[in-house]
């Protein structure tokens, strides 16, 4: 090969690099990553936004649960939920996570946040869903089982939401519209696209990898949540 050809080898090298490093980062992103990588990082990312719209609908739906912590406001509260660390393990909640933090809002006489509990709960459970992994590149791999249970549980845990009460009859945590108020349909929207999610993203990763889901049919009376690898 000539010299002067030679010479331009390291140039459209370099060229590659710098259109491959499309996150401002300086990561090689589309080096590393195929269709179902993209694919994979959307629906996550999709994810992260609704779980956040979701705890901000809660705190202002449920007021006197962010009261409870005198030390926190909104901002604060949904700084520790979604730190950049990913790091949801905390003092209060016992450094419980997944379904036992969900349990845990859930439980008729817990003093403490129901909201930050629940999203703590709810945040790790569907992060574990993904291997706990913020971006997919080649070589990684979903189980679209874990996928499927955490919509399953989402489901599970809008119908407690509806079911749980105090001793005078009142949710645990408010998300429907109470008697006499205009029909709020918004949380159950969103709980709705967060299964439409994680269960769109299941049938991908099953026949990508070629994986079998095994399905779940249940009445109310076994409506028990599913291992979500937490």
């Amino acid at each position: 090969m000539p010299r002067r050809a030679l010479s331009i080898v390291p140039l459209l090298l370099l060229c590659l690099l710098f259109t491959a490093c499309s996150n401002g980062q300086g990561r090689l992103v589309s080096l590393g990553k195929t269709d179902i990588d993209l694919v994979t990082d959307i629906h996550q990312r999709q994810a992260e936004e609704l779980l956040r719209t979701l705890a901000g609908k809660l705190y202002r739906r449920n007021p006197r649960e962010l009261h409870k912590c005198s030390s926190a406001d909104l901002d604060q509260r949904l700084a520790q939920l979604f730190n950049a660390e990913r790091n949801l393990s905390f003092a209060e909640l016992d450094n419980r996570q997944g379904v036992a933090a969900i349990l845990l809002a859930l439980e008729p006489d817990y003093p403490r946040d129901r909201v930050f509990a629940l999203m703590v709960g709810l945040i790790s459970m569907v992060r574990s869903a993904y291997g706990n992994q913020p971006e997919f590149f080649m070589f990684d791999q979903l189980e679209p089982q874990l996928l499927y249970n955490s919509a399953r549980n989402i489901e599970i845990l809008v119908w407690r939401l509806k079911v749980r009460v105090d001793d005078g009859g009142t949710p645990l945590l408010l998300t429907n519209s109470r008697e006499g108020e205009e029909p709020n349909l918004s949380f159950e929207r969103l709980f709705g696209k967060l299964i439409s999610l994680q269960d769109s993203m299941a049938l991908i990763a099953a026949q990508k990898w070629d994986r079998t889901i095994n399905l779940v049919v249940r009445g109310t009376a076994s409506m028990v949540f599913l291992p979500v690898g937490l």
